[in-house]
């Protein structure tokens, strides 16, 4: 922990200078503009997800949605899906709907207004509860994530590796003792979040009009894009998935995805998964009652190839269009229902999917 031993003056300007810089460079966000925890909580599980500008538009509709954390308990899950729909990782969104209903049904609709009392919430991390508590109620508690982790890496020169439980440490310590010299906790920590966010970027760093330029470790010593350390992530896991997109009657048949797997609680269409993928419907490997559907029906126009990449996964989708007689109805596996496109817009579906139904039938 070699930032330590000369770090004593910086760390007692550090908040103030940054809490200043704010003040002159911070960028108007609509859940600036309040201390009501649920709009704050709902920006930063929403921030999780997405960069700011992209973000902004679901938090707008949400707020429109449910204005109240009340609204929000008594939700309907398919909805709230639909609204996140797009955001990935829907086990958050499930999390918040379950997290308003307790608060409402079991705290008689009162937010908790401590760091450890957050803690408790279902979905709601450090991170999180940290934002939430300096935020709404000033208490003086540092958030830590991947912007502070970079700034606080380069200004003082910390050479452990981020991802490992010994660094967290080392900088959840040093964050804390940094916000004790704070004009202002919410202040201070909007301060460092957004300065990472648009000023100690992680590729191109204005390190020129830095107001901490003359302290900054990684400046002096030319390491801005040695810090921080961070080992590799995992690989990523390729996984085949072939999609027959059974139609009849301008309907088409998708089911609810139930598995604990990616995509829990949206729909898709009847999936095939393979170790390698599969160009022809001839190749996929078919169990009654499907292949009796596929073999009645019509394969359309030629096989779709869509990909989305997940955190840990790269999802290789083929989409086969069949389209079925009238004979075979009711004839689907118990897991399939027929949906009209109407129908269809308001399921909470994946991107993958989304952007096929629009490619192929818009």
């Amino acid at each position: 922990m070699d930032w330590q031993s000369d770090s004593n003056d910086i760390e007692t300007t550090f908040a103030p200078t940054l809490e200043q810089w704010y003040t002159i460079h911070k960028r108007d966000l609509p859940w600036r503009h309040t201390v009501n925890p649920y709009y704050i909580w709902l920006s930063e599980i929403i921030l999780q997800q997405t960069r700011v500008a992209q973000g902004r538009p679901y938090y707008e509709r949400f707020v429109a949605a449910y204005p109240t954390i009340s609204d929000m308990a008594t939700a309907d899950e398919r909805e709230l899906l639909r609204l996140w729909q797009g955001l990935g990782y829907y086990s958050r969104a499930r999390n918040l709907h379950q997290t308003a209903r307790h608060i409402t049904e079991k705290l008689a609709g009162k937010f908790p207004d401590t760091y450890q009392d957050l803690l408790k919430m279902k979905g709601i991390g450090a991170y999180t509860a940290a934002a939430i508590a300096s935020f709404a109620f000033g208490e003086r508690v540092p958030v830590v994530d991947g912007n502070v982790y970079r700034v606080l890496s380069r200004v003082f020169g910390i050479t452990e590796d981020i991802t490992t439980t010994t660094a967290k440490k080392t900088f959840a310590t040093l964050a804390m003792r940094l916000i004790q010299a704070s004009v202002d906790p919410a202040t201070y920590n909007q301060a460092i979040m957004e300065f990472g966010a648009i000023h100690c970027t992680p590729v191109a760093p204005d390190c020129l009009l830095c107001p901490v330029q003359q302290q900054c470790v990684a400046y002096l010593t030319g390491r801005q894009h040695q810090l921080p350390v961070k080992s590799k992530k995992a690989p990523v896991r390729e996984r085949f998935f072939s999609y027959l997109v059974f139609r009849q009657n301008g309907r088409l048949a998708l089911h609810e995805r139930v598995d604990r797997d990616i995509w829990q609680n949206l729909y898709d269409f009847h999936l095939v998964e393979t170790d390698e993928p599969k160009t022809a419907l001839r190749d996929i490997p078919l169990a009654e009652p499907i292949s009796s559907l596929v073999n009645t029906g019509r394969l359309l126009d030629a096989p779709v190839e869509a990909v989305q990449l997940l955190s840990h996964q790269r999802i290789r989708a083929t989409f086969f269009l069949i389209e079925l007689p009238e004979k075979v109805v009711g004839s689907l596996p118990i897991d399939l229902q027929w949906y009209s496109m109407d129908e269809i817009s308001i399921l909470p579906k994946p991107v993958l999917i989304t952007n096929y139904l629009a490619k192929q039938f818009a």
